[in-house]
């Protein structure tokens, strides 16, 4: 019993993180790499009933590459030549 009350403490303990005069932490570094955080990401904040939420913002480089399921690149190509023209 004893034994299993320290490894809960330290695990709880795991994520535990410090606020710094400015309002910086750092985020684990075990997190980091599950969530492919990298220096320089960007995170949104939400406040949720149960805390604070950083959730990673995605970017439009986040989102190349995703319509490949949906069709070629000659077929975006079309298309977005086509949406051109009607702006014009």
């Amino acid at each position: 019993m004893y034994y299993i009350e320290i490894v809960l403490q330290w695990q709880s303990m795991e994520n535990e993180v410090v606020v710094t005069r400015k309002g910086q932490t750092t985020i684990p570094a075990k997190l980091r790499r599950k969530y492919h955080i990298e220096e320089g990401a960007r995170l949104e904040v939400i406040e949720t009933e149960e805390g604070i939420l950083f959730k990673p913002k995605r970017s439009t480089i986040d989102l190349a590459g995703s319509g490949a399921k949906h069709s070629t690149p000659e077929e975006m190509k079309k298309l977005l030549d086509k949406l051109r023209e009607e702006d014009v």
